[in-house]
């Protein structure tokens, strides 16, 4: 079976929703669309422990990491 590239995979762990929607919006400046997920479980609102992820379709992980890293850089 051949991988589906619309299939959404985890790209990056964020602390909080606010790290992950910094993510979101830096990527789409460059024309790849993400998504925040799991923001209800992170932080106080749950009283659980979590984290939000960074999510992208799997035709962009690459990309999106490439992206990531160069932003790390500088």
């Amino acid at each position: 079976m051949k991988p589906d590239p619309d299939r959404l995979v985890a790209l990056f762990a964020a602390a909080n929703e606010i790290e992950a929607a910094t993510i979101v919006g830096y990527l789409d400046q460059f024309g790849v669309k993400a998504f925040a997920a799991g923001g209800y479980t992170a932080g106080f609102r749950a009283e659980a422990p979590g984290d939000v992820k960074v999510l992208v379709k799997q035709a962009d992980l690459e990309r999106a990491k490439k992206l990531l890293e160069e932003n790390e850089k500088t």
